[in-house]
């Protein structure tokens, strides 16, 4: 038994440690450039809102009705609703005490697209850049809890696939990779544009995908009986709510406030497809 467990944990933590891929990508490079940063933010938003709608809140549909075939019911697609709003409910009532000096809503004014910490710049300016960091930091923190929080019962749902199936968990193992870079650069973006360092993005970031064989771990030891089931369905669901309003209310207004529109656009179109062909592979 110690065999199979040990397989299956390693392979949790290759999936999790994809994080790192991401996080490298959205280090390189002297500064981070604003069409790299909206190119970063509208990947990772795409990436979450396809998620969101298309695998998350239906699993927690599924999960949540008491149909003989699995298929989503009247009953159950009601419930994950139900859960869905109360992930943006909570995230939204976490949005609502954070300290108006560094809420993405109370920062005005578009950056200069020069590096956030160039010597030669207006007084006004360098101050639109500090709010501009403050919001960036708040939001890479904000980003890298929800997707550690998403992916503890993504990672214990890997490791008992892996387990149980170790051939079968090989394309979920490659698929949750896949999706995991453009997670650890949606953090390491905008923590690397706040700070200036490369060294705190990327060990942020990194984290993020160590909640995987952390959330492995301990499912295994003790939460097995409560992430089945409906109790899995509701997660689920909170958790694709709480991922639509971080996208919406963090990602894309953080991505738009370079003033790279169009790179936005395209960047979330190109997350969606990229999501898209990772759960149709698997």
């Amino acid at each position: 038994m110690v065999v199979p467990v040990l397989v299956a944990f390693l392979l949790t933590l290759v999936a999790g440690g994809a994080t790192s891929i991401g996080a490298a990508l959205g280090v390189l490079g002297r500064g981070t450039p604003a069409r790299t940063l909206a190119g970063g933010l509208g990947l990772s938003a795409g990436v979450m809102l396809y998620v969101s709608f298309m695998e998350l809140l239906p699993e927690g549909a599924a999960a949540l009705s008491d149909s003989a075939d699995g298929s989503p019911t009247g009953r159950g697609s009601a419930l994950a609703v139900a859960a869905f709003f109360g992930g943006i409910a909570l995230i939204a009532l976490l949005d609502r005490l954070v300290p108006e000096p560094v809420n993405p809503h109370e920062f005005s004014g578009r950056v200069d697209h020069a590096d956030v910490h160039g010597p030669s710049r207006e007084p006004a300016e360098q101050a639109a850049d500090r709010a501009l960091r403050a919001r960036l930091l708040r939001t890479g923190t904000v980003m890298a809890m929800v997707l550690a929080l998403h992916n503890v019962p993504e990672g214990f749902a890997t490791f008992v696939a892996a387990l149980q199936a170790p051939e079968i968990a090989i394309p979920v193992v490659a698929a949750i990779a896949l999706h995991n870079i453009p997670e650890g650069l949606a953090v390491a973006v905008p923590v690397h544009r706040a700070t200036g360092s490369r060294a705190k993005a990327f060990w942020l970031a990194t984290m993020t995908g160590l909640a995987e064989p952390a959330g492995a771990v301990v499912g295994y030891l003790l939460l097995a009986p409560l992430l089945e089931g409906p109790a899995m369905g509701a997660v689920l669901a909170g958790v694709a709510g709480v991922m639509v309003f971080v996208s919406l209310d963090e990602l894309l207004p953080a991505a738009e406030e370079t003033g790279e529109h169009h790179t936005v656009i395209y960047s979330l179109i190109a997350g969606m497809a990229l999501m898209a062909v990772t759960l149709i592979v698997l």
